[in-house]
């Protein structure tokens, strides 16, 4: 089944108001086919920026080959938790090498996943521990998985203190999210804002300041409400965009402005504000 048009009156509000999806895999296979097609789509919704995540050498490698031919397209480098155990001194040399290329402006996603358990504890531990080490070599940011595991991933960051960071899809309470934020951490808000019943996941995005708050896809994964079934794109970050607004009772277009300079500060993208001014102004056209 082909994927659903953006909703026409989601559309209409991105009208002026641009967005940054913040953590996509559009080197999934599931894109393989109509990879044009899905960024057209992102383009035509209002997104100015998108940045590919990768979460092992092979995606890593790739998210930097699609970067490089694009120019609205930045990469991640990094080792997924699942992948801890492949993590040796080959694979870190390599994440090295990618790291330093020019369209690369992070390490992840790297963490610590309890939940599922692919990886020894210890193992993920020491993963995430050397990937740290590299974003501070490096002075980029660190992308972030948790799942289950919230005490001992900000124990481990308070222990290596990378330059910033940002914890991908939070799914947690306010207390999370401001002892991250306290951490130099930025929040990102994902699909499950859109569904989930439970106040509390609301309530932790409403606590963050406005200056660490983003948004993404997480793109195939996480389908927003309306889409849920389905594979995930990164036009669809507008509703998570949407929901973010409705937890801190703000307007969508405020939210889109603040996540979007967020997201430049975080991943240091270049030219982004700049093109998405000139973009704004000749989507709302000409004062009166």
């Amino acid at each position: 089944m082909a994927p659903l048009p953006v909703a026409p009156r989601a559309a209409a509000q991105m009208a002026g108001a641009l967005l940054v999806d913040t953590h996509t895999h559009l080197t999934d296979r599931r894109y393989a086919d109509d990879l044009s097609a899905v960024m057209g789509r992102a383009r035509e919704a209002g997104l100015v920026a998108m940045v590919v995540v990768g979460y092992d050498i092979a995606s890593s490698e790739a998210a930097v080959r699609v970067a490089a031919q694009h120019p609205d397209v930045w990469a991640t480098v990094g080792i997924h938790p699942h992948h801890a155990t492949s993590v040796n001194a080959g694979a870190m040399k390599r994440l090295e090498q990618l790291a330093a290329e020019p369209r690369v402006v992070g390490i992840g996603e790297c963490g610590l996943d309890f939940y599922r358990n692919l990886s020894p504890a210890a193992r993920q531990r020491e993963a995430f521990a050397a990937q740290l080490d590299l974003a501070a070599a490096r002075g980029l940011p660190v992308v972030v998985h948790s799942r289950e595991a919230m005490p001992a991933t900000l124990d481990l960051l308070a222990r290596r203190r990378p330059p910033r960071g940002v914890m991908h899809c939070f799914d947690g309470t306010a207390t999370d999210a401001l002892a991250s934020v306290a951490l130099g951490l930025y929040i990102s808000c994902a699909g499950p804002l859109t569904y989930r019943k439970d106040t509390t996941l609301a309530h932790a995005i409403a606590a963050v300041p406005d200056e660490r708050i983003i948004v993404e896809t997480d793109c195939p994964y996480l389908s927003p409400a309306g889409h849920r079934g389905e594979r995930n794109e990164p036009a669809h970050v507008q509703l998570v965009a949407e929901a973010a607004a409705r937890a801190r009772d703000v307007g969508f277009e405020e939210m889109a402005h603040q996540t979007t300079r967020n997201a430049v500060r975080l991943f240091d993208l270049p030219g982004v504000l700049e093109e998405s001014s000139g973009a704004a102004a000749a989507r709302t056209g000409p004062a009166a």
